[in-house]
C-alpha cells in the first residue's frame, strides 16, 4: 500500500475565491479542523500578498503541531524572504516556490523565454533552500506545457534541492489520460524523479479536476493537492473528500491519513466560514448526496442500503441516510417515516394514509415530520387511529 500525502490548499487556493475571503481568527478554525482531519501539509497563505494573509501564516505557524506549514511565493527574493518570516514558528515547515512552465506564460506573462525561466526556477530553489529543508517547487500551467521542457524542468529543480514538485493543471485543461501521461513520462523520462515526490494540482474549469487528480495517482503520483468542497479559483480545485473517498471506497493500492469520519463536520465548517454554499447534489459532502426521494430507491435501500449507496454515511461522519417524502415515494417509505415518528399503521390503514399523502406531497412537493405529523392528526379526527 502506497501512501498519498494529503496537501491541503483551501485556506489558500480556496479562500481566493471572490467574495469568501477568510480573517486569520477564521483560518485558525479550519487550520484546527484539517489538523483533525488528518492532512498532511497545509498551505497557509501567499504571505507577500497581505499584511493579513501574512498574518495569517504566522498564527497558523504558531497553532498547527502535526501537519507541516507551507507558504506560496513566486521566484522572487522578496516572496521567499516574506514566507521564511512568515514561518519562522512553524515546527515543520515548507517553501512552495515556482513559476510558470508553458510557452503561454513564459512568452505572454513573463515576457521571457525558456533559458531564462529554467534559471530562474533552479535559484527559487536554491535561494530557498537556505532557510528551510522542505521545499516544493509548482511548474505553473504545466498541464499545457511541452513535456520534454517539463521534464527539463523537473529534473533541474530536484537538482537544486526541490523535496516535492508539484505538476499543476492550472487552468483544467487536461483529459485524464492526457494528465495521466504527462505524469508517467516525468517519472519515466526524469533521472532523478525518485529523490522527490511528485505533487498534483488539478482544477476544474472542465469538471475534470477529480478525474485529473486520481489519473495523476494512478500514473505515480504521491501527493494530491485539494479542497474542501473542491472550493478554488474560478471552477475551483479537485476536492478532497471525492479523492479521498475514492481511494476508500474502490479499494485502491494506496491509503491517506485522512479520518474519513470527520469530512462532512469539516466541510459544513468551511462551507458556513466562507459564506459558500455546497450545491445540493455535491458528491460526498452534498445535501442529496446520501438522500432518496424515488420510491424504487427508497424500497431498495431500507432493504438493504447497499442496493443504492457504495458508500456508509457513516464513513463520511452522518448517522444515516435520508429518505424524503415526496410524491413520488412509496408506501415502503411513507411507513419507514411514520414508524420513526412511533406511528403504527396496520396495511389498510395506510393505503388511506398514503392516498391522502400523495394529494399533499402534489400540493407541497417535499414532506418532512411537522408535515406528517399534521397529515396524522387530520386523519385522527376523521376517526382513522394509529
Amino acid at each position: 500500500m502506497k501512501k498519498i500525502f494529503v496537501f491541503d490548499t483551501t485556506l489558500r487556493d480556496g479562500e481566493q475565491v471572490p467574495g469568501c475571503q477568510l480573517n486569520t481568527k477564521e483560518k485558525l478554525i479550519i487550520a484546527e479542523h484539517l489538523e483533525r482531519l488528518g492532512v498532511d501539509v497545509i498551505e497557509a497563505g501567499f504571505p507577500i500578498s497581505s499584511p493579513g494573509d501574512f498574518e495569517s501564516v504566522v498564527s497558523i505557524s504558531k497553532q498547527v503541531k502535526k501537519p507541516v506549514v507551507c507558504a506560496l511565493t513566486r521566484a522572487l527574493k522578496p516572496d521567499i524572504d516574506c514566507a521564511v518570516d512568515a514561518l519562522r514558528f512553524a515546527k515543520r515547515k515548507r517553501i512552495h516556490t515556482g513559476i510558470g512552465a508553458s510557452d503561454i506564460h513564459i512568452k505572454y506573462k513573463f515576457r521571457s523565454n525558456r533559458q531564462q525561466i529554467l534559471l530562474q526556477a533552479v535559484w527559487a530553489v536554491k535561494y530557498a533552500k537556505q532557510f528551510v529543508e522542505d521545499v516544493e517547487f509548482y511548474a505553473e500551467d504545466a498541464g499545457r506545457a511541452d513535456n520534454e521542457f517539463l521534464a527539463k524542468m523537473v529534473q533541474s529543480v530536484i537538482k537544486a534541492g526541490a523535496t516535492v514538485v508539484n505538476i499543476p493543471d492550472t487552468t483544467g485543461y487536461c483529459l485524464p489520460e492526457e494528465f495521466g501521461s504527462k505524469i508517467k513520462f516525468l517519472i519515466d523520462n526524469v533521472d532523478n524523479i525518485h529523490k522527490a515526490i511528485i505533487s498534483v494540482h488539478c482544477h476544474n474549469d472542465l469538471g475534470l479536476a477529480t478525474a485529473n487528480t486520481l489519473s495523476g495517482v494512478l500514473n505515480g503520483a504521491s501527493q494530491i493537492e485539494t479542497t474542501i468542497n473542491g472550493i478554488g479559483e474560478r471552477a475551483g480545485n479537485a476536492a478532497m473528500e471525492e479523492i479521498v473517498m475514492i481511494i476508500k471506497t474502490k479499494k485502491l493500492k494506496f491509503y491517506t491519513d485522512i479520518d474519513t469520519k470527520k469530512i462532512y463536520q469539516t466541510s459544513q465548517i468551511v462551507s458556513k466560514l466562507m459564506n459558500m454554499p455546497i450545491q445540493k447534489n455535491k458528491a460526498i459532502v452534498g445535501r442529496n448526496a446520501f438522500a432518496h426521494s424515488s420510491g424504487i430507491h427508497q424500497d431498495g435501500v431500507l432493504k438493504r442500503r447497499e442496493n443504492y449507496e457504495i458508500i456508509d454515511p457513516k464513513d463520511i461522519g452522518l448517522d444515516r441516510s435520508q429518505i424524503i417524502l415526496t410524491a413520488r415515494s412509496g408506501r415502503s417509505a411513507l411507513k419507514f417515516r411514520l414508524q420513526s415518528l412511533n406511528y403504527r399503521v396496520d396495511d389498510t390503514t395506510l393505503d388511506f394514509i398514503y392516498n391522502e399523502f400523495l394529494k399533499l406531497a402534489d400540493r407541497i412537493k417535499e414532506v418532512d415530520d411537522r408535515n406528517l405529523r399534521q397529515l396524522m392528526l387530520q386523519i385522527n379526527n376523521q376517526n382513522y387511529e394509529h
